[in-house]
């Protein structure tokens, strides 16, 4: 009985790790901030938060694209950020919180504001911002997309 367990178990474990599928390597600002130093190369900022309809969408239909995951992970510096996270965040020397969230409910962090504002129109989500490899905004997407559309964008960061 038990050669009979061990030998199911051998063969239920492989499809399991098979089944394993890659994700995108996200990065942490700190972690950017030391990989473009050694490497520059175009960065790939997706803000979200737990009550963004549309951002879950995203996460969990586009960023498990297999074909968006090789892109955003051979071509790009992924990172991504909830907008409302309380952390202090140092980039570039300098300190950056979430002072929102000291008067206001779903306070947005100054980072999400610094990169992903509109100049007269009030910060929404979902937020997705490409920067070349110079740090230099190329796109803001401030919309839901489909895998397709996203996969074209970032060919023409190529």
């Amino acid at each position: 009985m038990q050669g009979y367990f061990l030998f199911i178990l051998l063969l239920v474990f492989p499809s399991v790790n098979a089944q394993k599928k890659a994700e995108i390597n996200w990065k942490s600002w700190a972690e950017l901030e030391q990989a473009l130093k050694k490497a520059p190369k175009p960065v790939f900022i997706f803000f979200h938060a737990e009550w963004c309809a549309y951002c879950k969408k995203i996460e969990r239909e586009i960023f498990t694209n297999q074909k968006v995951i090789n892109k955003l992970n051979s071509d790009y510096y992924a990172v991504e950020m909830d907008v409302e996270t309380t952390d202090t965040i140092y980039f570039d020397n300098i300190k950056l919180v979430n002072k929102q969230a000291l008067t206001q409910r779903n306070g947005v962090h100054q980072l999400a504001l610094l990169l992903a504002n509109r100049k007269g129109t009030p910060f929404s989500l979902p937020a997705t911002i490409i920067l070349n490899s110079d740090f230099a905004v190329k796109k803001r997407i401030f919309e839901y997309y489909t895998s397709a559309e996203l996969l074209e964008i970032l060919q023409e960061g190529d």
